[in-house]
């Protein structure tokens, strides 16, 4: 088992957005130290943790410099480059795993471990050409969605296939990057788990929440969410499944689309998750410190809801809606980032449901 951290330990965080910011936010708490490790100039982590590299990933002695001065590395996203975690596991420790990011870096090796699982996903194949493609609609028919298989995320890197006629089109969208075909779900509502698993293989889950998308970025997530007591078990053990099969250490988010046919896998991220943002004001531990307890190797905490919660995204020019925000008793979470953009995660407010 590895060995707990000891308060004033560092943890090293890749990646420097807003999940970077509330991990480093949370390992305060604990008494830990964050070095957050981004190539981006002012990343929004960057104010709060106890140190920051500005560096790019290809920064060999950079770095190696970070692996010396950290104790555990994690990270905020998964598209590190491979070559940058081949240099710093050889310094520290890199929870959650390499298998875990291998598997959730490409769709297609995604979509078949699930499957190797017994799990449920949407029916795919993969698409490197126009011939794959043709084939692929062939056999999973329309309407479908074309995803790249690497890369891509809040809707990007993906185009909807209504009709074979739209293939073209939706090819020439991947920029010739391999890609996968998706056929479309019969879903009526998603729903997310968000998991721990310790490297004492302990699981912990948080309730499940239902998730409502506007233009491929998440709106809302509602806890709790519409599902039946069985639904609500199988959703856990779901996750507890995808958890312990890659030997994971952190958390980790498991969307799940809700069928007639049962419990259908949409993805999963290797990292606290959006949709885990309601635990910070729903539970006693929220999904940041229970990360920052697994790759430290504390014991992991108790994940129960004390209150039911809507969490949601402030996007773009909601940003205008924070002074009217702050006036309720919406719980609000900012970013720090500088420049408000359209589609651009700011912040998000909880708001607790009382009796």
């Amino acid at each position: 088992m590895t060995k707990s951290l000891p308060v004033g330990a560092t943890v090293g965080i890749l990646g420097g957005g807003q999940l970077g910011r509330m991990l480093a936010v949370a390992a305060a708490r604990l008494g830990l130290k964050t070095h957050v490790f981004e190539p981006g100039a002012d990343a929004p982590a960057g104010d709060v943790a106890h140190q920051v590299t500005t560096a790019s990933y290809e920064d060999e002695a950079a770095l190696t410099a970070f692996g010396k001065a950290v104790d555990v590395i994690t990270y905020e996203f998964e598209n590190i480059p491979t070559a940058a975690l081949d240099l710093l596991e050889t310094r520290a420790p890199i929870h959650p795993g390499r298998q875990a990011l291998a598997t959730s870096q490409d769709r297609l090796t995604e979509k078949t471990f699930l499957q190797e699982l017994g799990l449920q996903t949407a029916p795919f194949a993969a698409v490197a050409n126009a011939a794959d493609l043709e084939a692929a609609i062939a056999s999973i028919g329309t309407p479908a969605i074309l995803k790249t298989r690497r890369l891509g995320y809040d809707g990007k890197g993906q185009a909807r296939i209504m009709s074979p006629d739209d293939a073209a089109a939706a090819l020439a969208d991947m920029a010739g990057a391999p890609a996968i075909l998706e056929g479309f779900v019969n879903f009526s509502h998603e729903v997310s788990v968000i998991g721990a698993r310790g490297p004492d293989g302990a699981v912990s889950c948080y309730d499940p929440g239902e998730n409502v998308h506007d233009a491929g970025i998440l709106r809302t997530t509602t806890v709790p969410a519409k599902l039946s007591p069985s639904q609500r078990t199988d959703a856990v053990l779901i996750a507890a499944r995808i958890l312990n099969a890659l030997d994971y250490v952190g958390v980790m988010g498991v969307e799940l689309f809700v069928t007639a046919q049962g419990l259908i896998v949409n993805e999963i991220a290797p990292r606290v998750h959006n949709s885990g943002h309601w635990t910070q004001n729903g539970c006693t531990i929220c999904q940041f410190e229970q990360h920052i307890r697994a790759v430290a190797g504390w014991p992991l905490g108790d994940g129960s809801r004390h209150a039911d919660v809507v969490m949601e995204n402030l996007i773009g020019a909601d940003m205008d809606r924070v002074p009217e925000l702050a006036k309720t008793d919406a719980a609000i979470h900012l970013y720090g980032k500088a420049e408000v953009k359209p589609g651009r995660k700011m912040g998000h407010v909880n708001r607790v449901i009382k009796a």
